[in-house]
């Protein structure tokens, strides 16, 4: 695993947001040979950097599980960048932070919290959390008053945070209907380092942020079932070559949109299991399965996308 402090150029490129597979047992226990072989599908693909957050459902595990996970994590060679996710509360938080700070994490992200509070206060907690850990945090902002509702001083605390070391990269993942039209994006890259924001919504906005606004990389769900197609897009951007990516991501769309139709994780879910990927199991409360027939639709688009997948990675061989 990646214990180095986390440098700019780590956060040029693609992190793949994981689900973590479960046993279909009372305990739902989570299965090591499961997530093991997802992890090594994942980085066959090319994508060494895996983030373990929403699609993971961290805002439910319980603090053993939590433990599980980052000795888990912590086995991964030295190539795999493995992040962790602690909260949102602070007081849970503060326990995870506490059993990061035993380990060799370089960063762990923050959930974002929809619990009372404000900027000052998250200033004030993110520095608490990150002295505990031992290591700087990655903030994720996925709606404008996840630092509190006064928009400028969150703008403002966030920028603190950044140019203080605490946090060393935010996860953008403000929803747009058009990712080109974004003025609170704007607002947050005339404050902070644009190196350091990473594109948190999957292929869907993936062109135009790194086109338009210049962001080094994206997060990616879909790409746990096709890592070398997301890493191609990722490859395709970064040489500027519009239209190979946005060909690219033309093919994650019919998976994303069921996706934001049906709720992220538990489509993901149950797309890495209907590829062959792995077994991922049940899911934990508070957030129910796919019916019979969503799962249905899910997936044919899932073993579309792993099809397509099979198709790249044999050319990418060649």
């Amino acid at each position: 695993m990646k214990t180095s402090a986390v440098s700019l150029d780590d956060l040029a490129g693609v992190f793949a947001v994981p689900p973590l597979a479960r046993r279909a047992d009372a305990a739902r226990t989570l299965d090591y040979e499961q997530n093991q072989r997802l992890a090594r599908h994942i980085v066959a693909g090319g994508i060494t950097r895996l983030l373990y957050g929403g699609n993971a459902f961290f805002y439910h595990l319980t603090l053993p599980e939590f433990e599980w996970v980052l000795g888990w994590l912590g086995g991964f060679d030295e190539t795999v960048w493995a992040i962790p996710s602690i909260g949102p509360s602070f007081g849970r938080a503060m326990d995870q932070a506490r059993l990061l700070a035993q380990a060799r994490f370089p960063t762990a992200m923050l959930l974002p919290c929809s619990d009372p509070r404000d900027a000052a206060g998250l200033e004030h907690g993110i520095r608490e959390l990150a002295a505990v850990a031992g290591t700087p945090l990655v903030v994720y902002l996925k709606e404008e008053d996840n630092f509190g509702r006064n928009r400028e001083a969150g703008l403002d605390a966030v920028a603190r945070l950044v140019d203080s070391g605490i946090v060393c990269a935010i996860k953008y993942a403000v929803v747009r209907p058009n990712p080109a039209d974004d003025p609170y994006l704007d607002a947050l890259l005339e404050r902070v380092d644009r190196r350091r924001v990473v594109s948190g919504m999957g292929e869907r906005p993936a062109v135009v942020h790194m086109r338009d606004c210049a962001l080094p990389g994206f997060t990616t769900g879909s790409g746990c079932v096709a890592p070398t197609l997301s890493q191609s897009l990722f490859l395709a951007a970064s040489r500027r070559d519009w239209v190979e990516a946005e060909r690219i991501r033309a093919g994650f769309m019919p998976l994303e949109d069921v996706r934001d139709a049906l709720g992220p994780a538990r489509v993901l879910h149950a797309a890495v299991d209907a590829a062959g990927i792995a077994s991922t199991g049940p899911i934990p409360p508070f957030v129910t399965a796919l019916d019979d027939a969503q799962r249905a639709r899910t997936s044919v688009l899932a073993r579309t996308l792993a099809d397509a997948e099979s198709l790249q990675h044999r050319g990418a061989r060649a």
